[in-house]
C-alpha cells in the first residue's frame, strides 16, 4: 500500500496525542481503506471512540472536520492510492455462500489480499533491506511470544539449515531473552509482535538497542511500540473475519526473509544444506517409500 494521506504527520505526533486520539490515529493508520469507504460513526465504533473524537482528530491535524479527512482518503482511493482489499465480485460470491463455508471463504480471501501486500514496492524494499542486515549478521537472535512465537521459530528453523548462529529464544525454564547479554553490534535481533503487544518483547528490543544491536521487526502497525525502534520494519496486516487476529501475513514475511537470507549464503549455504541432508539421512528422519507396508 502506498503511503496514506497524513500518515507521516500522524506517526510523528502519535506519542504526543491524548489516549483517545491515539486510538483514532491507530485505526486511521491501520485501516485506510475503511477511512475512505465507511461513515464516521462506523469508523468511530470500530476505533472504540466517540464520533466527536474523530472530529477532534481531524481538526488537530488542521482540517475543518472528519469529512475533509475522509475526502482525502477517498481521493487517494479513486486515484489508485491504495487497492481495495476485497473485489466486488468476490464479495458477491461470498454472500451467496452460507454458514461455515461463508466464513472460511472470507478468511481465505482476506489472507490473499494481505499477503499480496507484501509484494508492494515499499514492503519489498523493507524485506530486501532486512534480509541484507540479517545475512550480514554474525548471529541472528529470534524473539516472538504467544501467537508470534511460531513466526520467529519458523524463520529460525529454515535459516539454521543454511548457516550457524541463528538463535531462538523459546523461554524454556523462564530464561526468556537472557542470551541477549552476549549480543553485539555485529549481531541482529529479529522480533515479531502484534497487538496486544507483549511487554517482554518491547523491553528486549530496548535492551538490544542499548547494546547497539540492530533490530528487524515484523509488526502490525506504524505506531507499534517496536516500529520506531527497529532499523527495518515489515508491516503486516492482522485483520481477520475470525475472532482471532490473522498470523498468515506474518508467517509469509518470515518465510520470505528466510528465503532471501538462504539465497545470500552462496556456496556456504549449499554446503550447509548438504551437511543437513547427510545428517537427516544418518538419523533416518524422513518417511520414505521404502517404509510403506512395513507394518501391514
Amino acid at each position: 500500500m502506498k503511503q496514506a494521506p497524513l500518515a507521516d504527520k500522524i506517526i510523528g505526533e502519535f506519542d504526543r496525542l491524548p489516549p483517545q486520539l491515539q486510538n483514532a490515529a491507530r485505526y486511521i493508520l491501520d485501516q485506510p481503506r475503511d477511512v475512505a469507504l465507511l461513515s464516521m460513526r462506523q469508523q468511530a465504533r470500530v476505533a472504540g471512540v466517540q464520533p466527536a473524537t474523530m472530529t477532534r482528530f481531524a481538526k488537530h491535524f488542521g482540517l475543518d472536520g472528519y469529512d475533509a479527512l475522509r475526502e482525502l482518503y477517498a481521493h487517494a482511493f479513486r486515484n489508485g492510492g491504495f487497492d481495495l482489499a476485497r473485489r466486488a465480485d468476490e464479495q458477491v460470491a461470498r454472500q451467496k455462500l452460507g454458514g461455515d463455508q461463508a466464513l472460511a471463504a472470507e478468511v481465505i480471501s482476506s489472507f490473499s489480499g494481505q499477503i499480496a501486500h507484501l509484494a508492494e514496492p515499499e514492503t519489498l524494499d523493507q524485506l530486501v533491506g532486512a534480509a541484507e542486515t540479517l545475512a550480514r549478521a554474525r548471529r541472528i537472535y529470534c524473539l516472538g511470544m504467544r501467537s508470534c512465537f511460531p513466526v520467529v521459530s519458523y524463520f529460525q528453523y529454515v535459516a539454521s539449515l543454511v548457516r550457524d548462529g541463528v538463535i531462538l529464544f523459546d523461554g524454556l525454564g523462564g530464561v526468556g531473552a537472557d542470551g541477549l547479554r552476549n549480543a553485539a553490534s555485529d549481531d541482529v535481533l529479529l522480533v515479531a509482535t502484534v497487538r496486544p503487544y507483549t511487554r517482554a518483547v518491547v523491553e528486549a528490543v530496548d535492551y538490544a538497542l542499548s547494546r547497539n544491536v540492530p533490530v528487524v521487526a515484523i509488526t502490525d502497525s506504524a505506531v507499534s511500540p517496536v516500529a520506531d525502534r527497529a532499523q527495518h520494519v515489515i508491516l503486516v496486516s492482522i485483520d481477520s473475519p475470525s475472532f482471532f487476529h490473522a498470523m498468515s501475513p506474518a508467517f509469509a514475511a518470515a518465510e520470505v526473509l528466510a528465503s532471501l537470507v538462504a539465497g545470500r549464503g552462496g556456496a556456504n549455504a549449499l554446503k550447509a544444506l548438504e551437511d543437513t541432508e547427510a545428517q537427516f539421512a544418518a538419523f533416518n528422519i524422513h518417511f520414505s517409500s521404502r517404509d510403506r507396508g512395513k507394518n501391514r
